[in-house]
């Protein structure tokens, strides 16, 4: 078991196997290689995917499903290897989350940059799709309509 400090949840223990190795980190944390997959709370659609190294670097993330049953994208040949992927069941897959705004309807998903994770080897990336009509800020619940 490793101790990991954290500013938002103080030192936790995580057992190495849980670990999710970056190869080359994350755009734009690119010296960020290692983090581990922290729940929201039970039964939350929500995860933290906290830093090992970095007490104050955790993301909110989701499972992109949950919120968009329609979102799909084609993982490529050399993600497949780079990552040993080997089956479908073996893909997990998350989208970091951002919130614009001061309430929780204003959570917007990133389903342009998913995050890929192996679950047997745990390796991961974060993929850029191309040639996509998915964008950085997909609201996870529609804005109300006015006069309703």
């Amino acid at each position: 078991m490793s101790k990991i400090m954290t500013s938002r949840f103080g030192e936790i223990e995580a057992a190495e196997e849980s670990i999710i190795q970056f190869a080359a980190g994350i755009p734009a944390f690119e010296e960020e290689r290692e983090f581990i997959i922290i729940p929201y709370e039970e039964g939350s659609p929500y995860v933290f995917m906290q830093s090992v190294k970095t007490p104050e670097l955790a993301f909110l993330m989701t499972m992109p499903l949950v919120f968009f049953p329609d979102y799909e994208f084609t993982i490529d040949d050399d993600v497949e290897a780079e990552l040993g992927l080997t089956s479908p069941e073996e893909v997990l897959i998350y989208t970091i989350l951002t919130l614009s705004g001061k309430e929780i309807h204003d959570l917007t998903a990133n389903l342009m940059a998913p995050i890929v994770i192996n679950t047997t080897t745990r390796k991961a990336k974060q993929i850029v799709l191309e040639r996509s009509a998915y964008t950085t800020k997909h609201r996870l619940f529609p804005e109300e309509k006015e006069g309703r």
